[in-house]
């Protein structure tokens, strides 16, 4: 394999990743049929635990991982991806 910047052939090709944090939200399903008065009664009913349940419990986090090959050359530091 040549580098495309230098035409070296000493090119070192290794596996890479990328990491995503994305935040858990409920679907489409769940707000027509429990969200929207669900909202309401915990409001209404339990304004007090819910303020300390934003407060102190952490929202929910998926992390999103991709991986990909990555080649880079040993002579100028050149990276591209395969």
């Amino acid at each position: 394999m040549r580098c495309p910047k230098c035409g070296s052939q000493s090119v070192l090709v290794q596996e890479s990743s990328t990491v995503k944090s994305v935040n858990a939200h409920h679907g489409l399903l769940w707000w027509l049929f429990i969200g929207w008065w669900w909202v309401i009664i915990k409001w209404v009913l339990f304004t007090v635990p819910a303020l300390l349940a934003k407060i102190f419990i952490p929202k929910k986090q998926k992390i999103k991982q991709k991986f990909y090959s990555a080649c880079v050359c040993q002579n100028c530091g050149y990276r591209w991806r395969l």
